[in-house]
């Protein structure tokens, strides 16, 4: 099938682009030098040249994701994420093109204190997870072929995240303030990316959950972190979310639950504690 993947330099999206290149014809497209050009907050843009390339498939992983920057340039992130995503699943509706929607746990409030389901109602407390929220709904109510994939932490050994953040922090740093009281799920970008690959072609359009096995405590993920790297002299102090200044409201508890998957007896996430085990393999042998 000819898959064309939006954001393809990215840190997700590379990994979409090389699991796809397997068993399909991809089109890396993307704002930065080395993929097909593709502003997909440009209307005339995205038609040109989903008219030209025809494809069966669109994987939309471009997106504005610093969740600050966002709270800071609200404009800026709905003309990405809510309008760019909107010009996708209007090119895609017009040509019979299916569509995978790469979204966040931030469509949601984090105040339930348990695990999230497809079906759950929204409610962002963010511009970052209402920008999101915004292109779910242009996906949902304009594309009839799509698939909406809910995800959370994602984190790679490339890219810009959060374990490469504190593997980083910790070669100059012997001590370290973790918030601790906001509770979520790791999602290693690999597994996120075969799990979207496997969308492709199949009937079962609809919205998803995808993390990795398992939550945790942005505390417990960073301790984990440096455990499996055995930087075990790093102290990490626990600390609340108001002792961390950031302009954003962060959802307290926002791990999602893979009901869908569950009630079609195919979860099959690995626990997110084997995902840090691969990732920290894998920086070492990147750093060699």
């Amino acid at each position: 099938m000819r898959v064309l993947v939006t954001g393809a330099c990215g840190m997700l999206g590379s990994l979409v682009c090389d699991g796809l290149g397997k068993e399909h014809h991809v089109i890396p497209t993307d704002v930065l030098s080395g993929c097909e050009m593709l502003d997909i907050s440009d209307t005339n843009a995205v038609f040109d040249v989903l008219n030209r390339i025809r494809p069966d498939m669109v994987i939309h992983c471009a997106a504005m994701t610093d969740v600050d920057g966002c709270e800071r340039e609200p404009d800026k992130a709905f003309k990405i994420n809510a309008v760019g995503t909107w010009n996708l699943a209007c090119a895609c509706a017009s040509i019979d093109c299916a569509m995978a929607y790469v979204c966040t746990d931030y469509v949601f409030d984090g105040e339930s204190g348990v695990p999230y389901t497809e079906f759950d109602q929204t409610n962002p407390i963010s511009a970052y997870g209402a920008s999101k929220l915004a292109g779910e709904m242009a996906v949902r109510e304009i594309c009839p072929k799509h698939y909406v994939v809910r995800t959370s932490w994602v984190f790679a050994p490339h890219g810009k995240n959060f374990p490469l953040s504190i593997l980083r922090a910790a070669q100059t740093n012997k001590q370290l303030k973790i918030v601790a009281d906001q509770v979520g799920c790791p999602t290693y970008a690999k597994d996120l990316a075969s799990f979207l690959i496997g969308l492709v072609g199949s009937p079962l359009y609809g919205v998803y959950h995808y993390t990795n096995a398992g939550s945790c405590s942005w505390y417990e993920f960073a301790k984990e972190i440096l455990s499996k790297a055995g930087m075990t002299d790093v102290e990490v102090v626990p600390i609340k979310t108001e002792d961390w200044p950031t302009p954003t409201r962060r959802p307290k508890y926002s791990v999602l639950r893979h009901y869908r998957m569950e009630l079609l007896g195919r979860d099959s996430a690995r626990p997110w504690q084997d995902a840090v085990a691969e990732f920290v393999a894998a920086w070492n042998t990147a750093k060699q």
